[in-house]
């Protein structure tokens, strides 16, 4: 018996944009932030995928979509329904609990497209409540989530694979001095108290 099934009928068909307006931009503004909490830079990118979409579809000027879009957002911001202190607040604090290094937190919260005065912001904010010791406790952290220096499971492991241990907490942005100090450390939960408690000076 021969096949009835066409693979050109079972396409689901993209259905055009409508014409290019505020209401237009308001409602798929509306429904990504029902799904995300994105940065102003990420929203914009959003939003002005869709007004160029439109203009390839309808024609216009995409000059107009740009002042549609700022309009939009200043108003969000307004509204606070968007903020970018508050995401990076908030990227900042999930970024430091999985070990993250000042460095690396600083990159990724740029290239979200957060501004740089905003990014120094959220890092002094978090560091005041982490206290002097915070990027060591990032390291400790991180050095326990990749199992690695003294978090190995297997001890006899941890001599053979220092030297190894220490490039990859360099690698992922942690100064030598502080890698080298986890990595090398005898007593790691004592290490982590001490950082806890402000007592770990370099």
């Amino acid at each position: 018996m021969e096949s009835t099934y066409e693979p050109d009928r079972k396409r689901k068909k993209r259905r055009p944009p409508p014409p290019l307006s505020s209401q237009y931009l308001h409602d798929e503004a509306r429904r990504y932030l029902n799904r995300y909490t994105p940065s102003v830079s990420q929203l914009r990118r959003v939003l002005m995928r869709r007004v160029d979409k439109c203009v390839r579809f309808h024609g216009g000027e995409r000059e107009e979509g740009i002042q549609l879009v700022d309009e939009l957002l200043d108003k969000l911001e307004r509204a606070g329904v968007i903020d970018d202190s508050s995401f990076a607040q908030a990227w900042a604090v999930s970024l430091n609990r999985r070990g993250i290094p000042a460095r690396g937190i600083r990159a990724r919260l740029r290239q979200k497209g957060v501004p740089a005065a905003v990014v120094e912001d959220a890092l002094c904010a978090l560091d005041e409540v982490m206290g002097r010791d915070a990027e060591l406790l990032r390291a400790c952290a991180y050095a326990r989530r990749r199992r690695l220096g003294p978090c190995r499971r297997d001890a006899a492991q941890r001599e053979a694979r220092a030297k190894k241990d220490l490039a990859a907490m360099a690698r992922a942005g942690f100064p030598y001095d502080i890698a080298r100090r986890v990595i090398f450390t005898e007593d790691f939960d004592a290490l982590v108290e001490a950082a806890e408690n402000g007592w770990a000076r370099l």
